[in-house]
This record gives C-alpha cells, structure tokens and sequence, in this order.
C-alpha cells in the first residue's frame, strides 16, 4: 500500500483521532480482503468533500462488490458510521462515502481509464496486468 500519510501528530483533536481511526480501520480492511494497488491520498486543506481519499482495485467485479459490501458493513459495525456506495450494481467503480474518508473501489481496467489519481497529482493509475 501506498500513503501519503504519515499518521496522526501528536495531541491532534478527537475530532481528528475520530478521522485517523477511520481511515486506518478502512486501510486495514482493504488489506485484509485483499485489494490491490491500493492508496491514500491527504485531502484536509485541498478539498472540503473529505480529509482522505483511498483508491484500490479489486480482480474482478465480484471482487470489487464483496470488498464493497464488507467495507460499508465493517464501518457501520465499528465506526457507527452509515457509509452511502454507489455503483454496486455493476461494481466497475464502486463509491463508498464515509463522511471523512471517500473510498473509489474499481476494477483494473476502469481505474486505468479515469485514473483518478492523476486528477488529485498523485501520480497515475497502475498499469493494466496483460492477460495471460
């Protein structure tokens, strides 16, 4: 995984530790449902829509809707957090909305195609494995 964060500094406001346990709880469960290529850019100060924005990939749209289901119901579970997705029906591109952390969940090839994280100056989209 890829952060452009480096964690919370110290004495931060609960409001702020409120955000940081958040994203890592996101960061964590991507990582234990196995998305790829996934990363975190810092929004607080450049955007009021969040304070982080987390892209990953998932192998397929089966994949990418599983990750989605289980990130929005681990959120509401341990953040008491009701998460707003969009896209699941096709899971191409999958928007899960935290509140303070926006999560895009996509499969390879559409990430590739809208390459968000060009448009945040975050570099560009992974490339597309060939198939085999």
């Amino acid at each position: 995984m890829i952060s452009a964060t480096q964690g919370a500094a110290s004495g931060a406001a609960p409001a702020n530790d409120s955000v940081d346990a958040l994203h890592a709880l996101i960061l964590h469960q991507l990582d234990e449902d196995q998305a790829q290529e996934t990363i975190s850019i810092p929004l607080a100060g450049k955007s009021s829509i969040a304070d982080h924005m987390v892209i990953a990939s998932g192998r397929s749209t089966r994949h990418v809707s599983a990750i989605a289901e289980k990130l929005a119901q681990r959120i509401k579970q341990e953040a008491g957090r009701s998460v707003r997705v969009e896209g699941l029906p096709n899971a191409d591109w999958v928007l899960l909305d935290a509140g303070d952390v926006i999560v895009h969940l996509f499969r390879p090839e559409v990430r590739s195609f809208y390459n968000l994280e060009r448009m945040w100056s975050f570099g560009d989209a992974p490339p597309v494995a060939a198939a085999n």
